[in-house]
């Protein structure tokens, strides 16, 4: 338990030093309690208003792909009700207090969202651990949870969709490379296998106070870390179950290949994705910088010289033990060959001459300004340390300024060559047939309607 002197050492830090926080967003009040759950407290001066981060270190990348909804079917599922009025009632509750409250489940953590008025910071801190730990899995809950999981990840594609090569899996090229890979579940997962005594063990396994944080920004209250100790520092600590190894690249992805989304349209999706290697101490800055220079230098070849896409992007996303770098382009049908054809150039031609000095600056000074302005207010705040809980230490969270600093055009250079001696898949979405197309096969149909007719008005004449 914290000690008096310690409580009150904090109440003192929160009315003398607030604003020099907020002045400093990388500093923070952090402290664990004694059952292990991490406290990371952000006073501010905007007033009346507190956003709360509660995240639990459990997500998708803890199960197989027989279990992988689970933590999301118990995040549906705790907020389902804690009495008879169910998750009406429950809602009504938070409603009451003025506030508003959310999930979501990733692939390393759950984490649920509260944005609440400062003066019911601690009642709505309640009703969220009542939420957690009062909530009864009744069979009738549990079937409701899965009909909203089974809406949000979309039905699994007809039998034609399949055998023209469309995924079982949500409509994302990079994720159906990883799944060819063996880095992705190669269908939705099956919620049939997922019962109580399921959702009571996750519950009981990983919802334990040595796997949670909490994080608290805003108009804190003066009594919070009494709070804090009483009530979250009631909650029992466990051992934790080992963490499921992510899966190695297993299987085999074709080069180029086409994905059926639909049966009509003249619009296609032009996807053009690498693995991305380790490029050793500077490796995150690297292929940040990298990404923001060939989004612009995508934008500016496929938009403003060749109008061939209105909103290029480039991403980077992670698949079971592998990253991927990915450029993306919706194009008009008919330009599906010409926009695959001037990304290859365009890499090749970046990779042959390196990258331009002046560029790279410009881009580097929005990439040190954008954490600026990107965490203005509580509740940006709030998501940039939910986002960034691996830098955390000893109250401060990592500066990536000096590391973006350190990164010089010839290390970009070798990360893009090194980029392209990866493989690379090219993933084109588009539905079966465009209008054109429909039009001559519903031309064709006619036809042959028409031929067939006359061909049976011939033979009837015969006889």
């Amino acid at each position: 338990m914290l000690s008096a002197g310690r409580s009150l050492a904090l109440l003192l830090s929160f009315l003398l030093c607030s604003q020099l926080w907020a002045a400093d967003r990388l500093k923070v009040e952090g402290y664990p309690l004694d059952n292990g759950l991490q406290l990371i407290l952000k006073p501010t001066s905007e007033r009346g208003h507190v956003s709360i981060r509660l995240v639990v270190g459990v997500g998708f990348n803890q199960f197989d792909c027989r279990q992988k909804e689970l933590p999301h079917l118990l995040e549906h599922l705790l907020f389902s009700g804690i009495d008879d009025s169910g998750e009406a009632g429950l809602e009504e509750r938070m409603q009451a207090l003025g506030g508003d409250w959310n999930a979501f489940t990733r692939d390393s953590d759950t984490t649920f969202v509260l944005e609440v008025p400062a003066a019911n910071q601690r009642a709505a801190l309640d009703l969220l651990l009542a939420a957690l730990f009062n909530t009864e899995f009744t069979p009738e809950r549990i079937e409701a949870a899965k009909r909203v999981i089974v809406h949000e990840n979309g039905e699994h594609p007809a039998a034609w969709q399949r055998l023209l090569g469309a995924s079982a899996k949500r409509n994302d090229a990079t994720e159906q490379v990883a799944t060819e890979l063996g880095q992705a579940c190669t269908e939705q997962d099956s919620l049939d296998a997922l019962d109580t005594a399921a959702l009571e063990r996750l519950r009981e396994q990983w919802y334990v106070a040595n796997n949670m944080t909490l994080i608290m920004v805003g108009d804190l209250d003066r009594r919070l870390p009494a709070y804090l100790e009483r009530r979250f520092g009631e909650l029992p600590p466990g051992p934790m179950p080992e963490l499921r190894e992510l899966p190695d690249s297993t299987g085999h992805a074709e080069p180029e290949r086409t994905l059926t989304t639909g049966l009509v349209g003249d619009t296609a999706q032009v996807n053009l994705i690498f693995t991305e290697p380790w490029v050793g101490e500077l490796d995150q800055g690297t292929w940040q910088l990298l990404r923001d220079y060939l989004q612009w230098s995508v934008y500016r070849d496929l938009r403003l010289e060749h109008g061939l896409a209105y909103s290029p992007n480039v991403e980077r996303s992670a698949y079971g033990s592998s990253s991927f770098f990915t450029i993306t382009a919706e194009v008009a049908r008919g330009d599906v060959e010409q926009t695959g054809q001037r990304l290859h150039d365009l890499l090749h031609t970046l990779a042959k001459n390196g990258l331009n000095d002046a560029t790279l600056e410009r881009l580097r000074d929005v990439a040190l300004a954008r954490p600026n302005w990107m965490a203005q207010g509580n509740s940006a705040l709030a998501d940039t340390y939910w986002s960034s809980l691996g830098s955390y230490e000893e109250g401060r969270f990592a500066d990536p300024a000096p590391e973006l600093r350190k990164i010089q055009t010839a290390q970009l250079d070798a990360a893009l060559n090194l980029l392209l001696k990866q493989p690379s898949y090219l993933r084109v979405k588009q539905p079966l047939l465009s209008t054109t197309g429909l039009y001559v096969v519903g031309a064709v149909a006619v036809v042959i309607l028409l031929l067939a007719l006359i061909g049976l008005v011939s033979l009837l004449r015969r006889r």
